[in-house]
């Protein structure tokens, strides 16, 4: 919003003309545009604002996470290449595969499949029920406090339970699912351990190579399931110490030199977030915030 959008608003809204939500919208877009920039900009200079005081802070949690996130991507990428030589050695042993083999590999993939989609599917239901459990507590604390309130009237305490009474047949309701569900997991389960049985037959004559082939794949996904996490929380730790880096310096350019030198080539970045700082006030005060 210009001066300019803002004073015809400002008439308009003399006129009984606000369009607050139309307001608070174009507040909450440029809220969003102006984080994304401080975290953007914070990322280009936060290795220049050192001699910055008041984010020492940031910047030596910055340098440290800087070398987490070296450390643990060497490990990624040591284990990304242990999980490529398995699978080289593994593609090897499966060359030499029987017919049956294969078709009792495809067989246990595609059990796997299911399995993956019932716990994720039982997951779902025991979530729901913790959800509507909290809903139940809610009311019976609800109902506990009117009580001790001496404030309990017929309708709210018949309400109430009614929907009390609700969530139970829909919290027995989920259950039943879930003993369908956990049933169903154990039925594919007995098949599984058929089918891995009938493998460990196929499999005699290259055991050992199979289950070492195997058991490095296993080993190298955790690790870069876990590496990957860990990657994760440090990027998602480093990019709110880039928003934190790139408010500051953009804020205070015109008072402190070293914001001002950090900066440098990125003013026209910082007069686009002090037009945003200044449309979003405009924005909340047409609101009326």
């Amino acid at each position: 919003m210009t001066p300019t959008r803002y004073f015809i608003a400002r008439m308009a809204l003399a006129f009984g003309i606000s369009r607050k939500q139309r307001r608070m919208a174009e507040a909450a877009s440029e809220t969003h545009l102006l984080r994304e920039a401080e975290q953007l900009l914070g990322q280009r200079v936060w290795n220049r604002v050192e001699a910055v005081e008041e984010l020492g802070i940031e910047y030596w949690n910055l340098r440290r996470l800087m070398t987490e996130k070296t450390s643990i991507t060497e490990k990624l990428h040591s284990a990304e290449s242990m999980l490529t030589e398995a699978h080289h050695q593994r593609a090897a042993l499966l060359t030499d595969k029987s017919t049956k083999q294969e078709q009792l590999d495809g067989e246990r993939s595609e059990l796997l499949e299911e399995l993956d989609h019932l716990a994720r599917e039982r997951d779902e239901i025991v979530r729901n029920a913790r959800g509507l459990r909290r809903l139940y507590d809610g009311l019976k604390t609800k109902l506990e406090v009117l009580k001790s309130e001496s404030r309990e009237d017929e309708q709210t305490t018949a309400t109430t339970r009614a929907r009390m009474s609700e969530l139970r047949s829909q919290f027995e309701a989920l259950k039943i699912d879930r003993d369908k569900v956990a049933a169903r997991i154990a039925e594919r389960n007995l098949v599984l351990d058929e089918i891995d049985e009938k493998l460990d037959n196929e499999r005699k004559k290259h055991r050992s190579e199979a289950a070492e082939a195997f058991q490095m794949i296993g080993e190298a996904n955790r690790k870069i399931s876990s590496y990957k996490a860990e990657l994760g929380l440090l990027d998602t730790q480093m990019n709110q110490l880039y928003g934190e880096i790139g408010r500051h310096v953009s804020r205070n350019t015109k008072v402190n030199p070293h914001c001002r030198e950090a900066t440098g080539e990125y003013n026209a970045l910082v007069e686009v977030m002090s037009a945003l700082r200044r449309s979003i006030n405009m924005n909340h005060r047409l609101a009326g915030n």
